[in-house]
């Protein structure tokens, strides 16, 4: 079942339960999954899908970054709408697993001490490897702390 039909059931769901703030943030995916297909005119694989509900998830928290702290309801609304896209969200990779899957990169590269000139060769062989699945930030603050 793709993503599209298994947040339109889980929508249906939270509709019959009353759950209002869950079927609007399952609304607002399921219209985002949607125009991705459009956009695509075709079906979204896995990893598109995926990649959809990251891009939701970062800009929610953008706008929770940005949002005064007087204003409690955006962040609870905020904050909400992020707990119902973790739930399709794929899982992250933690920084121990990022760790090994630079240690790999850097031996197939033949780097065996990293400088900071070899970064952009490094991050170029990694993140086709980690896209998806890790946050790039992470990801990032992982090479430069072995750079350092």
């Amino acid at each position: 079942m793709s993503k599209i039909d298994e947040v339109r059931a889980a929508m249906v769901t939270a509709m019959k339960a009353g759950d209002k703030e869950r079927k609007d943030s399952l609304s607002l995916l399921l219209s985002a999954l949607k125009n991705k297909a459009i956009d695509k005119r075709s079906d979204l694989t896995v990893d598109e899908e995926n990649e959809v509900i990251v891009k939701e998830i970062r800009q929610t928290k953008e706008t929770l970054e940005l949002t005064p702290a007087d204003r409690t309801e955006i962040i609870e609304e905020c904050n909400a709408r992020i707990a119902v896209l973790e739930e399709y969200a794929p899982k992250m990779m933690s920084e121990d697993d990022i760790k090994i899957i630079v240690n790999e990169v850097l031996k197939g590269l033949g780097i065996d001490s990293p400088t900071a000139k070899d970064k952009g060769k490094i991050m170029k062989e990694l993140m086709p490897k980690v896209k998806g699945i890790a946050d790039g930030k992470l990801v990032n603050e992982v090479v430069g702390a072995l750079l350092k």
